[in-house]
């Protein structure tokens, strides 16, 4: 693990092959999770030779813990840092759920450094009044009582429960992850979120190659929300992995793998 700085905050990073193939894929976690959610996707990238860069968002993993209210903005202006401060102009950016929302955010605000889109289990639409109350009662009762009682609630919605009972040892990853997610900075994230803009716009002027691909149970960011991202996107593609739910790179690895490397595959090297 490396870290970066970017004023009073370290952001922790994995720099995968960084002599490896341009542009580099950099990969943006959910939460309330933390870099190590992408371990299959780093082993598989990293055969192909490609570089791959993996941070711990602000508040997250190995990152500083945070409090306040952190806007989506502030995480992509910290991915934009750490590109920087590695040297790197342009990428294919990619994200999950809250991740992909950022990947939204960050095109919105640096178009010009992406030559790639990969959105997974997102979702475009600005908070609606009743969705924001619910995040911020969210994050008034993981400040009171801490992310126990959350993650138990919301692991079968995570992970399609099939998979609880076939894959416990991915089960035991996704309730660590959000176990040890500190519940000031899930609270930030939580108060930021729910003032996130409509996304919708931007990504109708999207000019890279795009993907977007949900699990086919995912109850927090349903099919209609990818298809509806995929109507918006000039020539996006849309992969629905069957049998999973929010997080198909954890539930089916094989599969999602084998749909980003295709994806990755069809981007020139050089502009």
């Amino acid at each position: 693990m490396k870290t970066f700085s970017t004023g009073q905050i370290a952001i922790a990073y994995d720099d995968h092959n960084p002599e490896g193939v341009e542009p580099p894929l950099v990969l943006v976690h959910g939460h309330p999770f933390d870099r190590s959610m992408w371990a299959p996707q780093a082993e598989h990238v990293g055969r192909s030779g490609r570089r791959l860069i993996v941070p711990d968002l602000r508040g997250y993993g190995g990152s500083t813990v945070v409090t306040g209210t952190t806007p989506l903005q502030t995480f992509a202006q910290d991915i934009a840092g750490l590109l920087d401060h590695l040297g790197v102009t342009e990428i294919v950016l990619g994200g999950l759920s809250m991740g992909g929302q950022i990947v939204m955010e960050f095109h919105r605000l640096f178009p010009d450094r992406l030559r790639g889109l990969v959105f997974a289990d997102t979702a475009p639409q600005a908070e609606t009044e009743e969705g924001r109350r619910a995040r911020n009662a969210l994050a008034d009762r993981l400040l009171r009582e801490g992310m126990g009682g959350y993650t138990e609630e919301v692991l079968p919605k995570m992970v399609a429960p099939a998979n609880i009972r076939r894959f416990p040892a991915l089960a035991e990853h996704v309730l660590g992850m959000m176990r040890t997610t500190s519940p000031q900075s899930a609270a930030a994230e939580l108060g930021g979120r729910a003032e996130r803009p409509d996304y919708r716009p931007s990504l109708s002027r999207v000019r890279v190659p795009a993907l977007i691909v949900v699990g086919g149970d995912d109850e927090f960011t349903p099919i209609g929300d990818a298809r509806l991202m995929h109507e918006i996107i000039p020539g996006s593609e849309l992969v629905v992995i069957e049998d999973t739910a929010h997080l198909p790179n954890l539930e089916r690895p094989a599969e999602f793998n084998e749909v980003l490397s295709k994806f990755l595959d069809s981007i020139p090297q050089e502009r």
